[in-house]
């Protein structure tokens, strides 16, 4: 069967087409917007988020929330959600205490709002997560269990408050390995893909596929707004914004120690800003990605004007990763005044070791593009890699999972990197590129090291310019 690469900015939802990033005109909410704005060295628009100052609030208490009981709790929560929603506008009120719940689904025009001192503690059972929801799962689209914080096809959305959201991991981090079951998985996910099989027809909840579920998902929203909360561990990605259009992330703090616990993923999203927030990781502090292969290809959404800024990282593999799923295309990020504070020992003993500040990776089968990358201002302890590093063959356990379907290479240029101070690094830069497709146009200026471990650069078939 020869597969149809779709290039069309809709999707099929339950049967009907999507348009992506459309202004959906809901019942009226009354909510004012603010308008935020981050200067970068590229066309950065301002971000537009919804303001409930002046918004009813919706106790959960109201709703017959009990802290000794989980179900009757999760049903106040969809109850106070509910109500909002109806009411135009609405802040939903988590009061101080500990909140056993189930999966959250919020809905447009609402704000869930954690007083300080309140937690809500996530279910650590996969059934609470059922039905299936449209999903995704590393870059490819399907239907899985519910992301524990979901909101879908909304606008005017918010996470709030000094409160912590909390996963129990009792059942996930057994999932955290990845038997022959769970590869297989993987496998038949990615074969859908390849032979364009409807979304809605992509179930994975079956057997032992156990695709454990992200934490935050914001999928396909509008005027999003994360700030102050606490987020601690995770089954899978932390907070993940896809498709998403207008989103600011703001004084939060992450602590996550699992597998694949990057702390922020915005996939094919656009005008983004990630401020002042504290990450604490198993995996990426941040993650700029836009889908994998095909199922990018089809919905062709680049990721697109992202800053991070102001941010502290005490635990990571990077500092921030551009891909590997990059596939719709990564243009326009801009990383500035970020420090890694880490000191190789962590809170309570446990670390894991940063490798990179900057690293993009893609390999033969994911095509797309990455393009106009800046880094300014950052600095960091002890790193085992490179401040700056490019690998274009990074396939994990896809190199002996699965043949090269298509191969496309991505094209990379415009990488930026100035004014970085790092305690000890193995090179400053490292460039492994396809000789095909060289790297254009990289420039390292004011990149100081106290100490290297091996050379300065490496670098195959790129163009790099040192200051």
């Amino acid at each position: 069967m020869t597969p149809i690469f779709a290039s069309r900015r809709c999707v099929l939802y339950a049967g009907f087409a999507v348009p992506l990033f459309a202004s959906y005109a809901h019942a009226a909410s009354g909510l004012s917007h603010t308008q935020v704005s981050a200067s970068a060295p590229f066309d950065m628009p301002s971000i537009r988020v919804p303001d409930f100052s002046k918004a009813k609030r919706f106790p959960i208490t109201d709703f017959s929330a009990s802290q000794g009981d989980q179900a009757a709790t999760s049903a106040a929560i969809g109850k106070a959600i509910d109500a909002a929603h109806r009411a135009g506008s609405g802040v939903v009120v988590v009061p101080e205490g500990v909140w056993p719940t189930g999966k959250v689904h919020l809905k447009s025009n609402v704000n869930l709002h954690l007083s300080k001192g309140a937690t809500l503690l996530f279910s650590e059972k996969p059934e609470d997560y059922l039905p299936p929801v449209q999903t995704s799962w590393e870059g490819i689209e399907c239907f899985n269990y519910s992301p524990l914080v979901y909101a879908f096809d909304c606008e005017n959305v918010a996470l709030s408050g000094e409160g912590k959201l909390r996963a129990r991991l009792d059942v996930w981090k057994v999932w955290y390995a990845r038997p022959k079951p769970h590869m297989d998985a993987l496998v038949a996910l990615y074969d859908m893909a390849y032979k364009n099989v409807p979304v809605k027809d992509r179930q994975m909840v079956a057997g032992e596929n156990h695709l454990r579920p992200h934490f935050v998902q914001f999928n396909r929203c509008r005027n999003v707004l994360i700030e102050d909360i606490s987020i601690e561990d995770s089954p899978f990605w932390t907070i993940h914004p896809l498709l998403c259009r207008d989103v600011v992330i703001r004084r939060v703090k992450v602590r996550a120690h699992g597998h694949n616990n990057d702390g922020v993923d915005p996939e094919m999203s656009q005008n983004v800003l990630i401020e002042d927030c504290v990450f604490d990781q198993g995996d990426d502090a941040v993650s700029v990605k836009s889908g994998r292969d095909m199922d990018a290809w089809r919905l062709d959404t680049p990721a697109k004007n992202i800053v991070m800024r102001n941010c502290q990282i005490k635990n990571g593999h990077q500092l921030m990763a551009i891909g590997s799923e990059l596939s719709g295309g990564i243009e326009n990020v801009f990383v500035d005044n970020c420090h890694f504070i880490g000191d190789g020992k962590g809170e309570d003993g446990w670390a894991v070791p940063i490798n990179n500040l900057l690293y993009v990776k893609t390999n033969e089968r994911r095509g797309g593009f990455v393009k106009n990358v800046h880094m300014r201002n950052v600095s960091a302890t002890k790193i085992q890699g490179s401040v700056l590093a490019v690998e274009t063959d990074v396939l994990y356990q896809w190199r002996t999972l699965l043949p090269t379907y298509v191969r496309r290479l991505t094209p990379i240029e415009g990488l930026h990197v100035s004014d970085i101070r790092v305690e000890e690094a193995k090179y400053l830069c490292l460039i492994k590129a396809e000789a095909e497709m060289p790297v254009k146009d990289v420039s390292l200026e004011k990149v100081r090291a106290a100490r290297l471990t091996d050379v300065p650069l490496i670098n195959r078939d790129s163009e790099v310019r040192l200051s």
